[in-house]
Parts: C-alpha cells; sequence; structure tokens
C-alpha cells in the first residue's frame, strides 16, 4: 500500500504547531482515494518510563496538574509517570534519565525498552518510546519539577497492587500510565524474579 502526502501547510506556530495536511492513498478495495485534507497537531515525540522497584514491589508515581483534565472525573490532578520531550539529536535513554531525575529525583538502575505507540494517530504526529526502569525507591518522595516549565510534581511511592486498584477503580485515567500499569501486570512476576 502506498501513500501521497500532495500538500502541508503550517496553519499555527507556537509552542506547537498546527499543520493543514492534503493527501491521498491507496485503497483497499483498489485504486486511490479523493484527496483528503486532515489538520494534524505536531507536537513532536516524547519517553514516558514506568519506575518500578522489584525487591519492595512498589512504583514511584507523580501526581500533577493537567489542563487538558478539567473534566476528568477525579479532577484535573493526574497520577502519572515521568515522561518528557525528546529534543533534536537527544539519546532517547538520555532522556528517560533527564525525566527521572528533574521530575521524581531518581536514577534508574536498569532501562529496558517496551514499546513505541502514537498517542492518536487519526489527529497528532506525537509518539511515544515507553520504557521500564529499574529503581532503588528508598528515601524516595516529595515536590520535584523545573520552576521555569511551571511543573508543579508531588513524588511518591505506591505498592504495585494500590496502583493497580487505582487503575481498576478509574482514578488513573491517563492513557500512558494505564498501559505502562499494564503491562506491569504482565511482566511483574519476571521482574521480581531477576532480582
Amino acid at each position: 500500500m502506498q501513500w501521497e502526502l500532495l500538500q502541508r501547510e503550517v496553519l499555527f506556530q507556537g509552542f506547537f504547531r498546527l499543520e493543514r495536511y492534503h493527501l491521498r492513498h491507496q485503497l483497499f478495495a483498489g485504486g486511490w482515494s479523493e484527496t483528503m485534507t486532515r489538520e494534524m497537531f505536531e507536537r513532536g515525540h516524547a519517553v514516558a518510563v514506568l519506575p518500578y522497584d522489584p525487591r519492595r514491589d512498589v512504583v514511584v508515581m507523580l501526581e500533577q496538574f493537567r489542563p487538558g483534565c478539567l473534566d476528568a472525573p477525579h479532577g484535573p490532578w493526574l497520577r502519572e509517570f515521568p515522561a518528557g520531550m525528546i529534543e533534536e539529536g537527544e539519546a532517547l535513554e538520555d532522556v528517560v534519565q533527564r525525566e527521572m531525575q528533574e521530575e521524581a529525583g531518581i536514577v534508574p538502575l536498569r532501562l529496558e525498552y517496551i514499546t513505541r505507540c502514537w498517542v492518536s494517530p487519526g489527529g497528532t504526529t506525537e509518539s511515544l518510546f515507553m520504557y521500564y526502569a529499574e529503581v532503588d525507591s528508598h528515601n524516595v518522595g516529595g515536590l520535584f519539577g523545573l520552576e521555569h516549565e511551571q511543573e508543579d510534581i508531588r513524588v511518591s511511592v505506591v505498592p504495585r497492587e494500590e496502583a493497580m486498584s487505582m487503575l481498576q477503580q478509574g482514578l488513573i485515567c491517563s492513557a500512558t500510565p494505564i498501559i505502562l500499569l499494564q503491562w506491569l501486570a504482565l511482566n511483574h512476576a519476571r521482574l521480581r524474579a531477576s532480582v
């Protein structure tokens, strides 16, 4: 299957960018689609990391205000994991380490790549590179974030079973921590057996 990007125009350029694509693609039934027009949110790509201490069977979670979630059932302070945007030329694992340090004050003992997923491919080009980070959770917690980025992050250590219960109750409602906790549910026995 093939596709053609016929034209691309910038509609807005600020902290983020909005572009309009004019494109067409081959159809499953044969032939080509009509030219379609789609506005695409150009945010860049990011990493997200699951900090887990397999010795204590706990995760390190962040809580922070998210303006896109004003309508969230439990309010716009979401339970999440460290994440951040990839700068031009930056290695993925360097971004993981930077974000873990800035947002939670922790350094990973070991990293494992999980997957790359697209956030909402019908409207944005953003993708997430997801990682697992083995951590030592002793003395972890407190308030973090970069003042110049207006980050206000509370860090806490949460037992894995409690995090899973929060997930089941809908208290964790952002896609990234949902995916990472589901990955942990499938892999925690292996991770605990390796220490």
